[in-house]
């Protein structure tokens, strides 16, 4: 937090990254690799159909 230097930046910054982090993280583990490759080139897909 320090690094911020009001609340309502931290804020702004925590939502986007809880967003960006729910949509990539996938739980490697949990997976095997073929799965893994295709979903993450289907959020990659849409992350750039996002920002566009």
């Amino acid at each position: 937090m320090q690094c911020f230097r009001n609340m309502k930046s931290l804020q702004k910054f925590a939502s986007v990254h809880a967003n960006i982090h729910n949509h990539f993280n996938s739980e490697r583990h949990l997976i095997d690799r073929q799965n893994y490759k295709s979903r993450c080139s289907v959020a990659l897909a849409e992350w750039q159909f996002l920002a566009a």
